[in-house]
């Protein structure tokens, strides 16, 4: 049974050193997906909301570049430090309003804590170089902030999601306009506040919630803001790509996946099995990384399918607050709707369902845990990313036809194999066109490491170095 609604605090915009209510302006509803009902009433910021947001952002940023890497350091390590103090109240209003359980919530809030300690540290290390030039002349290359981003955030993770795109612009130098999802954004209101009480200077950051397309032509169409760092879908990623071109302004880009896993006939059958669930399951599978398509060798088909459907069927599924439940709720009502279109489509093309496969309960949107099997390559399931908790399968008997069926879409974010043999996971994670790929784990996000994909799952890189450096421009100065 759903448990009881927490309350949301307020939701408020932040522009230029300002928290703004909803005064007159237009609001929207924020949803608890376990239950359906309304929780809070969201403020949208109209034109002259963004347009004091640019100014805003392109005068703190004079200010922010200036500033030393210790002071940018000790505001992401304070507000690190806050964020775990706070991780029960985050975690548990995360839970309310996207629907991920309190588990995954928790988990959420340490490694955003843990994206602004490293960032911390890595604005110490943002160096240049000397070059070897004749005595008497220097040259030298400095790394400077590419000038305000303009950074979009998705629902599904609400608290790392603009952690991520606020940390490395802020070690960087750079001034940020932060617009996360609308669905939950109760979250990035409390990672906003945490940077603040941390002593970041007022307007380095400013947070506005809106109409998407209002407010992404807008910000973009501004000389102001001098990069695009956007997480969503491949549709929208094109769109706003073509919007930034118009001003040439640099681009990082996470788009969708539809991740491969390659499950050989030497793997561990029953540790694949417990790791591959946990991540298939994991925010009820509204996860880019998550493991979806499922390419089993035939050796091992039957007895991998027939575990890991039995795991599938016993996940217990409920409110996310609640004790014991494995996964939460979908995060909105289409995503339900999706899945079952895609599902009936994937049985019209000759497709079994194994376990799941409808949704659950009489009030907010609960789907089973599903696999299905047999599933053939022309099944939209099969090309398009279900972002759900569904397991497609299918069978293969030679390396060279798992690797042309795994790189055969142009979606290549996250890859997943599973070999006992060392030579193969060699070969494999050589073969695998994919910006990440895990060999018997599906842990591949690090703060230290590159968050990237290739092909249509974007380019450039959010965390590890590569992060930070996305948001920094090169000058070559040379004297004579």
């Amino acid at each position: 049974m759903p448990t009881a609604t927490v309350a949301l605090p307020d939701l408020r915009l932040y522009i230029d050193g300002e928290w703004i209510g909803a005064g007159q302006r237009r609001t929207r509803s924020v949803v608890n997906p376990a239950t359906g009902e309304v929780i809070g009433a969201l403020p949208l910021a109209d034109a002259a909301d963004l347009d004091r947001a640019l100014e805003a952002a392109g005068r703190t940023f004079q200010v922010w570049r200036r500033s030393s890497a210790a002071e940018r350091g000790a505001v992401l390590r304070r507000a690190a430090q806050l964020l775990r103090d706070r991780v029960e109240q985050i975690a548990a209003v995360a839970t309310c309003e996207e629907g991920k359980t309190l588990a995954e919530a928790r988990v959420e809030v340490q490694a955003a804590a843990g994206l602004f300690e490293f960032y911390a540290a890595e604005a110490a290390r943002l160096y240049g170089r000397v070059l070897v030039r004749p005595t008497g002349s220097r040259s030298i290359v400095i790394h400077e902030p590419v000038g305000p981003v303009a950074a979009f955030a998705p629902w599904n993770f609400p608290i790392g999601n603009p952690a991520r795109k606020l940390g490395a612009p802020i070690a960087a130098g750079c001034s940020v306009i932060l617009k996360p999802a609308e669905e939950a954004p109760a979250s990035a209101v409390a990672v906003v506040q945490a940077l603040y009480d941390a002593g970041l200077p007022p307007g380095v950051a400013q947070l506005v919630f809106g109409v998407p397309d209002e407010v992404s032509r807008q910000l973009l169409a501004s000389p102001v803001v001098r990069k695009l760092s956007f997480t969503g879908s491949t549709v929208v990623g094109k769109h706003l790509a073509k919007l930034a071109c118009e001003t040439l302004k640099r681009t990082t880009l996470e788009l969708g996946g539809h991740a491969p896993v390659l499950v050989f006939d030497d793997a561990d059958i029953d540790r694949a099995v417990q790791v591959l669930t946990t991540a298939k399951i994991r925010n009820a599978g509204q996860v880019c990384v998550s493991p979806t398509r499922f390419y089993i060798q035939a050796g091992v088909h039957d007895r991998f399918l027939e575990a890991f459907a039995a795991r599938m069927s016993a996940v217990r599924v409920g409110d996310g607050s609640a004790l014991g439940v494995e996964m939460g709720p979908m995060a909105n009502p289409r995503r339900p709707t999706a899945l079952d279109a895609l599902i009936r489509d994937a049985l019209d093309h000759g497709a079994r369902l194994v376990c799941g496969g409808k949704r659950m309960g009489e009030r907010g949107y609960f789907f089973a845990p599903t696999v299905l099997k047999d599933v053939p390559a022309s099944a939209r399931i099969m090309n398009e990313e279900p972002f759900g908790p569904v397991a497609i399968f299918s069978r293969f008997k030679t390396f060279e036809e798992a690797v042309v069926q795994a790189n055969r879409l142009p979606y290549a974010l996250a890859a997943f194999a599973f070999t006992e043999n060392g030579r193969r996971a060699n070969l494999v994670a050589d073969a695998i066109e994919c910006g990440m790929i895990g060999i018997n784990t599906t842990a591949i996000a690090g703060a230290d490491s590159p968050f990237q994909g290739v092909k249509h799952s974007g380019h450039g890189a959010e965390d590890g170095p590569e992060g930070v450096a996305a948001c920094l421009v090169s000058k070559a100065v040379h004297q004579a």
